[in-house]
């Protein structure tokens, strides 16, 4: 995937809404200033697959997020599935689930396309950007977040996924560990208020639109502090402006 020198290929929108209308109605606010929108469970539980090809007629791509997670043969069913949506740029699969239900994965996402540079790309979720080291450990997953996120990484790479999902503090040292081609696309983005400490909410590893784009991120996927905005279009401009001045 060739990432476009406009900056606003590499900015993903959070659909993050219970039903088609009012994501629709905020999409096309935005739709021009956007890479991107990203379409997870909740909107999809809703509505179906059918909101993909509602989303994908404002004429911006998808990432589906799903995070698929379940025994080899239910993945690689679910992501060949997936490939035949309409607008489909990206879909993912939990790196936890392992190399062999990844390497499912990659096959199938592979096998309608194979030689297609324009085929959707497959990622591998590491460590939720919701998670710190006290509830990684809750969880039973040993040792800090940065280390546990490049051995997963290691190991979406070795299973022919195409890229991974992390937070921004571990950008660089998965760039160093699994090089230039390997997409790296980053949640937990909270553009900075002027006066004020950055804005976390419910997640623990953030960073801003410039630190995500300077460590290496190929994309940043931003939602509350777009939708939740007085003006969600200004406040996609300014983190466009941000990603640029990065």
């Amino acid at each position: 995937m060739n990432l476009e020198t406009q900056p606003r290929s590499r900015l993903i929108v959070a659909l993050d809404f219970d039903s088609v209308v009012p994501a629709l109605r905020f999409a096309e606010k935005v739709a021009d200033v956007v890479g991107m929108f990203k379409i997870g469970s909740q909107l999809f539980t809703a509505e179906g697959p059918s909101v993909l090809s509602k989303v994908a007629a404002l004429g911006t791509g998808i990432f589906l997020d799903l995070k698929f997670h379940d025994i080899p043969n239910t993945v690689a069913g679910a992501v060949l599935a997936a490939t035949g949506l309409p607008g489909l740029q990206l879909v993912n699969v939990h790196a936890l689930g392992g190399r062999a239900m990844m390497e499912a994965a990659a096959q199938a996402i592979r096998a309608t396309q194979p030689l297609d540079a324009d085929r959707p790309r497959l990622l591998a979720v590491t460590i939720l950007t919701s998670m710190d080291q006290k509830t990684m450990r809750e969880a039973g997953i040993a040792g800090p977040p940065q280390d546990r996120v490049v051995k997963l990484a290691r190991l979406a790479r070795k299973a022919g996924v195409d890229g991974v999902v992390a937070s921004a503090k571990e950008v660089r040292a998965i760039r160093k560990a699994c090089g230039r081609d390997f997409l790296i696309v980053t949640p937990g983005v909270r553009p900075k208020e002027p006066g004020a400490g950055r804005k976390r909410d419910d997640q623990a590893r953030t960073a801003t639109p410039a630190e995500a784009i300077r460590a290496g991120a190929d994309y940043i996927v931003v939602g509350r502090p777009i939708i939740a905005a007085a003006d969600p279009r200004a406040a996609a401009q300014a983190i466009l402006e941000e990603i640029d001045a990065a």
